[in-house]
């Protein structure tokens, strides 16, 4: 592999969150293309600065804090025996920079249409990008493989040390730190703010896997605390989740005429959030019912002319409830169905959205996140050997933690302003007789 010290001058960032961030050759000349660069035209939060002002934040500034915390992951790691080489913490801190590339307009919310019209998600997306643009050609420059970046970057290699892929996805990501930190600074909550070099400075390697010491335990229940928090109060808050639930609906009734779900790359890396609105906002309906809802929806979306929320319930559950409900039948759309038709009210003036996301984070194989290896007796020893005493601490085990474990389903009923008042007695109507997890069941 090439000496990045005789590589391009280095960068020096200047990050709220982070302080300096420096980037060296390689990181660098990512940074520089117009792949990379479009991520400063991809909100972090989507719709949330509707409600939060501040949060206005970029992909952009989260990737490059994600890079800087897998520095910081890769000099923790380097002082332990697990074989930790200089170029594993290049590779950490690439895959880092890269793991976001593939988002859509809108992020997640994109990622709504793609599961509804395709079975891609942002993640093929990112692996597809990385290899076959210009940003694959400056990995192999200099000495990369730019499949294994792909792989690492979505926190999926199965060439390189196991913890790695913990490094880049799971509950004890960079991801999660940077994001929590970051979104917080930004929205102007205090949920997100986390101890998290506490955490990561308590790394350790156990069998292949992430783990952390002993004496980082209260770091770690902080950060799950911190994130469920974050959910409830920013991202599925119900006026978030109104003006995200447009856009979701906006892009997905264009698409047909715009053809934002054309996977290939030159379309999809012309897609930014702007970019989206303008072209739905510009859409002749000439006549077509949908395409005129999609046009409403994205310029009620510009003037802050939100969905009302009329029925809201909330269940903390072991299993996955209400997806797999959905999963059963077009329970969604019925249900919309019977509200407009009770209430008397067009079908597109009803909207139920259903935010599902587990309450703890998935791991880097993509199983829930149950629990987290502990090193005890940790101290100030930076040279443990694979003998070192562990054990496995089920999340379940931590009093807060396990209260919350599993998944928050939200159930919402939204319609236009016009139309609240018939909406919201029809809807009340439908669950008032029956419980919750009953009605539906049906």
């Amino acid at each position: 592999m090439p000496d990045f010290r005789k590589s391009a001058a280095s960068a020096e960032i200047r990050d709220p969150i982070h302080g300096y961030i420096y980037a060296n050759g390689v990181e660098r000349e990512i940074i520089d293309t117009p792949v990379f660069q479009r991520l400063r035209r991809i909100r972090q939060l989507a719709g949330c600065h509707l409600v939060y002002p501040g949060g206005q934040h970029s992909r952009f500034e989260h990737v490059i804090g994600c890079m800087y915390l897998a520095g910081k992951v890769s000099s923790v790691l380097s002082t332990r025996n697990v074989g930790f080489r200089k170029s594993d913490g290049e590779k950490l801190r690439v895959a880092a920079m890269l793991h976001d590339i593939g988002h859509g307009p809108f992020s997640h919310m994109f990622e709504e249409v793609l599961a509804e019209k395709t079975n891609v998600t942002h993640e093929d997306m990112t692996r597809r990008i990385v290899r076959e643009t210009e940003i694959g050609d400056i990995l192999e420059r200099y000495g990369f493989s730019k499949k294994g970046i792909g792989d690492l970057s979505i926190g999926k290699s199965t060439t390189e040390k196991e913890f790695m892929n913990d490094v880049i996805g799971g509950g004890l990501s960079v991801d999660i730190m940077d994001y929590l930190l970051r979104d917080s600074y930004f929205t102007g909550v205090e949920y997100g703010k986390v101890d998290i070099h506490r955490i990561i400075n308590s790394f350790e390697v156990v069998r292949g896997k992430l783990a952390i010491s002993q004496a980082a335990i209260f770091a770690f229940e902080a950060l799950m605390i911190s994130r469920y928090e974050m959910f409830r109060a920013v991202y599925f808050h119900r006026t978030v989740r109104a003006a995200e639930l447009m856009l979701v609906k906006s892009m997905s009734l264009a698409d047909k005429l715009l053809h934002f779900t054309d996977l290939s790359l030159p379309n999809y890396l012309s897609l930014t959030d702007e970019v989206t609105l303008q072209r739905i906002t510009e859409i002749d309906p000439n006549g077509d019912k949908e395409l005129k809802l999609a046009k409403k929806l994205a310029m009620d979306y510009q003037r802050r002319k939100l969905l009302k929320c009329v029925f809201e319930k909330t269940v903390q559950r072991r299993d996955r409830f209400l997806t797999s409900i959905f999963n059963q039948g077009r329970f969604r759309e019925n249900l919309s169905n019977q509200i407009a038709n009770d209430a008397g009210v067009d079908e597109s003036e009803v909207f139920v959205d259903v935010p599902t996301a587990p309450s703890v984070p998935i791991s880097s194989a993509r199983k829930l996140f149950t629990g987290v290896t502990v090193v005890a007796g940790a101290g100030k020893s930076q040279n443990r050997r694979e003998g070192t005493s562990h054990y496995e601490l089920g999340l379940d085990q931590l009093p807060l933690i396990g209260t919350i474990a599993g998944f928050m389903d939200v159930l919402r009923v939204y319609t236009t302003a016009e139309r609240r008042a018939k909406v919201k007695k029809a809807t009340e109507s439908i669950f008032e007789a029956e419980s919750f997890e009953s009605k539906v069941s049906m």
